[in-house]
């Protein structure tokens, strides 16, 4: 799958969000959690990469069915700040 510059710097702008389940991104993107394993390798620096690894693998948020009830939206209220 080819990505434009604009949806592969979203992806990752997602991927990086701890609010945004992998869910998420496969049903905006079509990519699998494995897919954008070998996305985020590939596109990140190698210490990014393991950084960013090693920071989804301790978030529950990031798998849907595993989020708690009070976790309803993919963002923080304060991510998106209106003037």
């Amino acid at each position: 799958m080819q990505l434009s510059s604009h949806d592969l710097s979203r992806v990752i702008e997602m991927a990086w969000e701890d609010r945004t389940p992998f869910e998420a991104i496969e049903d905006q993107f079509g990519l699998s959690e494995s897919a954008l394993i070998r996305l985020m390798r590939h596109n990140l620096k190698p210490a990014s990469f393991r950084l960013w690894r090693q920071r989804v693998s301790a978030r529950v948020t990031k798998h849907s069915k595993l989020r708690p009830a009070s976790v309803s939206r993919g963002y923080c209220p304060t991510q998106y700040k209106h003037r």
